[in-house]
């Protein structure tokens, strides 16, 4: 396992840290993954509030845990309250249902809209006592919002560290990542398998484009071998689901030829198969009279077309008008063909064929999000 500082927190976290979101299904099972990360060399371990039982189960881990407190790192995450009052109640009531008497680190979760913000900054009267007091260590906050969002949270100075969504398929939150570096930030990568990609199930084509590795190793790599990334989230939900992602958690080098060709093959293969239906991400179709999510619609199709990764794509578009905040915009199928969007595209793109195309392709049953 190798260790990085979490940033001006100054804290010495192991690059995979252990996600308890999924860890549910009894308190025994969490004991026993807790346990197996700890002894794997994971010394860093996050929940929150809003995860069913997860602080109940991790408190009780802990409670057992086989290194003292002062070598492990808990992290809770509380939603972002108006008043400090009540934002002080929870941090105290996450402190009990983890048997702890501080947190190393406290996020204010889900700052996913400017609304979210204000409500952070109007209560963080109660975080500062927390801080003061000592029973949160270090702040940061998590987000699921637009890249404008967060480089405007970054900028605010309150926070240490970020949790972001950042893979080699979705890299338009770059500028935050840098941002972050530059401030000095603790950066906390979310999910790094499953929103990445569903890699840890690639379709066949993925994995031929990413030979000889796997797709989710490749962007293990990826990520690893970026020294402005501290940390990934492994999402384990029993002991076996560590073995084998931790079997990357020493390769930390710069990237090999063998890697920059694999994801140089992935970007000629883009190319390729969308040809001039490609969308390049630049979001200056945004915004749509309609709400649609026109960038995130035509990158999952550009990852459905180019790579075949379709149960990925049915999976997030899916969620669509179904997990609020957190997954925001409506259906391509809102779209009513008022060209709105095409002047703006420096592609010139058929932004309405494109996001028929897309729902015809994509459309299915809701999802919501794993917790709901």
């Amino acid at each position: 396992m190798r260790y990085r500082r979490f940033g001006k927190t100054g804290l010495n976290l192991s690059v995979f840290s252990l996600g308890t979101m999924r860890y549910l299904a009894s308190a025994e099972n969490a004991v026993q993954t807790v346990h197996q990360a700890i002894y794997q060399g994971i010394n860093h371990l996050e929940t929150a509030s809003g995860y069913g039982s997860s602080e109940v189960y991790l408190g009780h881990a802990l409670a057992t845990r086989p290194l003292p407190r002062a070598e492990l790192y808990i992290t809770s995450k509380l939603p972002p309250q108006n008043d400090p009052n009540e934002i002080e109640r929870q941090i105290d009531q996450s402190l009990k249902r983890l048997n702890l008497d501080y947190l190393d680190c406290l996020a204010l979760h889900g700052i996913n809209t400017p609304i979210h913000l204000e409500m952070a900054l109007a209560g963080m009267a109660g975080v500062e006592r927390a801080l003061g007091d000592g029973r949160v260590r270090h702040l940061g906050f998590s987000t699921h919002g637009p890249l404008e969002l967060m480089l405007a949270t970054i900028r605010t100075g309150w926070f240490e560290f970020i949790n972001l969504h950042y893979y080699y398929f979705f890299q338009r939150h770059s500028p935050a990542v840098e941002l972050a570096h530059q401030q000095d930030m603790g950066i906390f990568i979310i999910s790094p398998a499953d929103k990445a990609g569903q890699l840890y199930t690639p379709p066949p084509r993925l994995s031929a484009l990413c030979q000889p590795l796997s797709p989710l190793e490749l962007n293990y790599r990826f990520l690893l071998s970026d020294r402005r990334i501290t940390t990934l989230s492994l999402g384990a939900a029993n002991p076996e689901e560590l073995s084998w992602p931790l079997q990357y958690a020493d390769q930390d080098q710069d990237l090999t030829a063998t890697e920059q060709a694999a994801l140089q093959r992935l970007t000629t293969a883009q190319a390729e198969a969308l040809g001039p239906t490609q969308c390049s991400q630049c979001y200056a179709c945004l915004p749509c009279p309609e709400a649609i999510n026109i960038p995130e619609v035509l990158r999952l199709r550009n990852l459905t077309v180019a790579y075949d990764m379709v149960e990925f794509g049915q999976y997030r578009y899916q969620m669509f008008e179904n997990a609020g905040h957190w997954f925001p915009g409506r259906q391509a199928n809102r779209c009513t063909d008022c060209g709105d969007c095409l002047p703006r595209c420096p592609e010139q793109l058929n932004i309405p064929v494109l996001l028929r195309d897309t729902h015809a392709r994509l459309n299915g049953k809701p999802r919501r999000r794993l917790w709901e």
